[in-house]
């Protein structure tokens, strides 16, 4: 996408509308002549050029909407009836441009409902000016989704909702019951301190925040909502201001959203939930953080190398890179980003575009704290302007699954600076940012399914500890590759490695990463600890005790605190989407069972030579650590018998 952005003023809504616009624009060179396709460079996606093309659609017209909306239909663009001539071409069963129904094809249910919220944004713009035959091809198309029971149980059911919502609003057949199910299941879903899992299992990711937060909000805005939304919308604003404080202390200085879970191709969506924040009036984060915080993440992409494609969003990050698609992803689905890009549906008058800025939690200082339904430790460290999460409770899957670790969900570390690796050897054999038994032929373990013990924030003389504990089955999977590429783990046949309780105790930018083995299969020779995979192949160091890589920003390193530890750094190109090149150090031990071994994990602008140490006792009432920091800091911390593993 080349703008420049040097010279954008993201405090400014001029700014918003420019980008928007240029989207806009450049969106339509790639249309057919009736507007309803619009196909976009690149491979097409495994549902075929025709799904691609209503995606394309879709998905923009979801940005015509906002502009609409928030402009008050003041449209130089021709907007409006552009998308009109769209619909018409789209729902005509006689047009070469008709589009595939959702009783068709599964994501036309997705891009249905995109069509349907936006109608119900631009209502006096496009809706209420399309002609009667019109109006009636655009019902029977959407019609499909009533009585329709094959939409997914994740976020999927607010597409059902959404576009029976907005049948309702037309006085077209629809079914409230069916929409309260919806709003059932929705419920459902495990969920914590404003944090919803995307289904059932344990799948938090960013769909918490331009899905599962994004449509409640917007849907109780719908006409057909009114006597439906506010039995809701005082536990959904509160849920939505919960999530939101921790969010935005999710953000790098740099605006990177964290790099984990799935469709990260949709980047800077990640803004999304901040500009619902200002829509649902939430009294925290203030208006001017919520539009630091979608500043910060949009402009972390607006750049001239975000696309080789002007005005283009290629499946990538900041960079073309195809496979972070999964099975779903063609060339139009990028375009779920314009969801960051909701503040343009504010006036220029809302308090959000007046209001003081203010700097991100990382500007202010360090971060530690603890998000109990995903079973994270957050660290983010103001110096470098890093935040990273220590994961011990998500994995994409549900308590006691054999399944292969997904890297996208079950690294014990992800962060706004570095991408779990992603080539196909890191799916079958996990290693950054992993605790494994190695057998003779060096296979990995796997953790998924794995038990969360505890995940809390401690206070100290020294300041604060973070503490988070989990108990891995692992186990050995002869993986292979699906057929459709999707973001849980690779399928395949389970074998015991063997029992490890592993615990994270962070302070600074520290964290002391341990392991337990109860029990280990005869197969099981070493266990090895995985560090950060950094984005870089230049300055190497191994020594006797660790192994560290360093780029020009940033240094990570692994020191062995248990005796006999093997260093090494492994080397993969094209792994991720950041960088051609990255390097991840690792630490083997011999893995002898009814032992605990640890190392020191660091990631930031510098790492020290080391100077940790542990020592480990046990007691009635639980394990005891006894912790020497880098900085000669000693913290003694206990396990609390809630987290004795049984």
């Amino acid at each position: 996408m080349e703008i420049a952005a040097a010279a954008l003023n993201w405090e400014d809504r001029r700014t918003w509308t420019d980008v928007a616009d240029q989207l806009l624009l450049a969106m339509r060179a790639h249309a057919s002549a009736g507007h309803a396709h619009i196909s976009f460079p690149g491979a097409p996606g495994v549902f075929g050029s025709r799904i691609d093309a209503l995606e394309g659609f879709a998905r923009s017209f979801l940005l015509a909407a906002f502009r609409l909306a928030g402009d008050n239909g003041h449209d130089p663009l021709e907007t409006a009836q552009w998308y009109a001539t769209g619909i018409s071409s789209g729902t005509d069963p006689h047009s070469v441009e008709h589009w595939p129904r959702p009783d068709e094809h599964p994501q036309a249910k997705v891009e249905a409902a995109s069509i349907a919220l936006a109608l119900d944004m631009s209502r006096p713009w496009i809706w209420d000016r399309l002609d009667a035959a019109v109006k009636d091809r655009v019902v029977h198309y959407l019609s499909h989704a009533v009585g329709d029971e094959t939409y997914w149980r994740n976020n999927w059911v607010w597409f059902r909702a959404v576009t029976q919502t907005f049948l309702r609003s037309v006085g077209a057949h629809h079914s409230v019951e069916e929409i309260r199910a919806d709003l059932a299941t929705h419920d459902s879903f495990p969920s914590a301190d404003g944090w919803i899992s995307d289904g059932e299992g344990r799948n938090f990711d960013h769909y918490n925040g331009w899905a599962l937060h994004l449509y409640p909000t917007l849907w109780s805005r719908m006409q057909g909502a009114a006597e439906l939304a506010p039995e809701r919308l005082a536990r959904d604003r509160a849920a939505l201001q919960r999530y939101l404080e921790d969010a935005i202390r999710l953000i790098g200085a740099d605006g990177s959203p964290l790099i984990q879970g799935r469709s990260l191709t949709y980047r800077f969506a990640a803004a999304a939930p901040f500009w619902v924040g200002a829509i649902a009036g939430v009294d925290l984060p203030s208006p001017g953080a919520l539009r630091t915080a979608a500043s910060r993440v949009v402009g972390h992409f607006v750049s001239a190398d975000m696309a080789a494609h002007p005005g283009i969003l290629d499946v990538g990050w900041k960079r073309p890179w195809p496979r972070l698609a999964q099975f779903y992803t063609g060339p139009g689905s990028p375009y779920w980003a314009v969801k960051g890009l909701l503040g343009v549906a504010l006036p220029g008058d809302h308090p959000v575009w007046s209001a003081p800025s203010e700097p991100l939690p990382i500007d202010a200082g360090d971060q530690l704290f603890a998000i109990r339904a995903p079973g994270w430790l957050v660290h983010g460290t103001h110096k470098d302007g890093v935040v990273r999460v220590i994961n011990h409770g998500t994995d994409h899957a549900h308590l006691g699954s054999e399944g292969a670790d997904s890297p996208l969900y079950a690294r014990l570390g992800y962060s706004t600076a570095t991408s779990p690796l992603l080539d196909d050897d890191s799916w079958a054999n996990p290693l950054d940012n992993s605790i494994a038994l190695l057998d003779a032929d060096e296979r990995a373990s796997h953790r998924t399914g794995m038990q969360l013990l505890g995940c809390s924030v401690t206070d100290t003389p020294d300041g604060p500890v973070g503490v988070a504990d989990s108990l891995a089955r692992t186990h050995w999977v002869h993986a292979r590759p699906p057929v459709q590429q999707d973001s849980t783990g690779w399928p395949g046949t389970a074998t015991p490695a063997g029992e490890i309780r592993m615990v994270s105790l962070l302070r600074g930018a520290w964290e002391i990463r341990l392991a337990h083995i109860r029990s280990a299969s005869v197969s099981a020779r070493t266990i090895v600890f995985g560090g950060w995979p950094l984005p870089t192949d230049d300055g190497v160091v191994m020594t006797e005790s660790g192994v560290s890589s360093a780029s020009e920003t940033l240094t990570t390193r692994l020191t062995a605190l248990t005796d006999g530890g093997i260093t090494g750094i492994d080397h993969r190109y094209d792994a991720t989407p950041l960088n051609e090149h990255t390097t991840t150090p690792f630490i083997t031990f011999p893995a002898v069972p009814h032992q605990w071994f640890g190392v020191l994990v660091e990631l930031g602008s510098t790492t020290t030579a080391g100077g940790a140490h542990f020592t480990v006792l046990d007691s009635d009432t639980g394990t005891l650590f006894v912790i020497t920091w880098p900085d000669k800091a000693c913290t003694s911390i206990q396990l609390s018998q809630h987290r004795k593993a049984t």
